[in-house]
């Protein structure tokens, strides 16, 4: 019953009430932006050839945008320009020491990155638009473009990297005004938005016959239960022990504290499977629209749930993890800071020591969870070969619906708390990702 009266006192709290009804109306427009089509584009036709040629990379990025890349329509492009662009600065602030120095000058910084990260995304967004553009103008001779040329191709450009820019507003003013972040719920939204469609085609096999419904209610129940593990894993941390030395100024003593430095097990997120299955599902893309039997040859064997491609998914998920790990925590930096500030880890020196301990725990911490995402992301793959799934179930998608509720309903949970009502849980606090 905490949880249900929890949910009641959300709607007592007038700001939070507020927030959360702004966030709907927004997510509100972004799918009905995802219906309406690009001018010009036939875009039913265009929808069907694109699933059935466009292989494991289409389907994948198409299940970012809730279905309006295949469709062509004004969010084609979705929010995928925003995130690319954001990981191309993360990684740029390691080379180039202006964005370093920015990075690390609180807010006005974050603020100069941002607009960076926005004046990337309109470039990206070009370059994405404008290779759309041609080449739907080049499959099928034209028969999807109802005026090929310039005047298309600059439409296209315009319209698609428009409905990018609205969609990258429409998240700010989410996180401004609304509650969660707002570019992980429009994630989350494309996402869930394909979820009725698989519901409706599961129960029509199991009515005629083609799946059993026994073997339904196992999956389920396996549903369930990756889901539990995908939360117990999320929230798990190891806390490493920092205790600071006491310092006596005048009359008072400083110091003396004892807390704990917190390490995620899965700090990398969901960047690994995407980066992963990006760059797997590119060749296997390009070879599809290509009929050479060797290069038919090689797309299958580079298709999900064979085992080369999934020799080679698992091992592009450790690497991205043990690199975006490298890039989010620098254990000569946290050694330093401790140093400064007088804490250290008991039994380990100060200094050197202190950040080889810290590497060599982050190094085994993420072991596991690297472990963890590449055995959630090739379920799907074991499901489908195995046992004959018919919709896509576990891989990212379930791992950014779990870990955007967990971060958003937490967000919900420091509202109730703060204004003196019983969160949703009575023992302990919901952390999401970022807990």
């Amino acid at each position: 019953m905490s949880i249900v009266s929890g949910f009641q006192n959300i709607f007592r709290i007038a700001e939070l009430k507020s927030r959360i009804l702004f966030t709907l109306a927004l997510l509100a427009v972004y799918r009905v932006g995802a219906h309406i089509p690009t001018p010009g584009i036939n875009g039913e036709e265009l929808s069907k050839f694109l699933l059935d040629k466009g292989g494991a990379l289409m389907g994948f990025f198409d299940m970012f945008s809730g279905g309006a890349l295949s469709r062509a329509t004004i969010f084609a492009l979705g929010i995928m320009p925003y995130i690319s662009a954001s990981i191309i600065l993360q990684l740029l602030t390691i080379v180039i020491p202006a964005l370093a120095k920015l990075a690390k000058e609180g807010e006005s910084g974050r603020k100069v990155i941002i607009r960076y990260t926005r004046y990337g995304t309109v470039l990206i967004s070009i370059i994405q638009s404008l290779g759309i553009a041609v080449g739907i103008e080049s499959m099928s001779q034209g028969a999807f473009v109802q005026n090929p040329g310039w005047a298309f191709r600059l439409m296209t450009m315009v319209t698609m990297t428009s409905g990018t820019a609205f969609i990258m507003w429409l998240g700010e003013q989410i996180t401004e005004r609304g509650i969660g972040n707002g570019i992980s719920l429009i994630i989350f939204a494309g996402i869930i938005a394909g979820f009725p469609n698989a519901i409706i085609s599961t129960v029509s096999l199991i009515r005629a016959g083609e799946l059993h419904i026994l073997l339904m209610l196992l999956v389920i129940v396996m549903m369930l239960a990756v889901i539990g593990f995908i939360v117990f894993m999320e929230r798990g941390q190891r806390k490493i022990p920092v205790q600071y030395a006491k310092r006596v100024v005048g009359r008072k003593v400083y110091g003396g504290q004892s807390t704990h430095l917190p390490l995620r097990v899965n700090s990398s997120g969901v960047i690994p499977p995407i980066f992963a299955s990006s760059i797997l599902s590119f060749p296997a893309t390009i070879a599809g629209f290509i009929a050479i039997p060797w290069v038919q040859s090689l797309s299958n064997q580079l298709g999900p749930g064979k085992v080369v491609y999934t020799v080679l998914y698992i091992s592009m998920i450790f690497f991205f993890c043990y690199f975006y790990t490298s890039i989010i925590y620098n254990p000569v930096d946290i050694a330093e800071n401790l140093k400064k500030h007088g804490g250290f880890i008991p039994g380990v020196r100060p200094g050197q020591k202190t950040s080889d301990y810290i590497y060599h725990v982050l190094t085994r911490i993420t072991f596991g969870g690297a472990l963890y995402l590449a055995s959630v992301c090739i379920l799907p793959d074991i499901l489908r070969g195995y046992f004959n799934v018919p919709f896509y179930f576990g891989g990212t998608s379930i791992l950014i619906v779990v870990g955007v509720g967990l971060d958003t309903v937490s967000q919900m949970e420091s509202h109730l708390v703060t204004r003196s009502y019983e969160g949703f849980l009575k023992k302990g606090r919901l952390r999401g990702r970022k807990g």
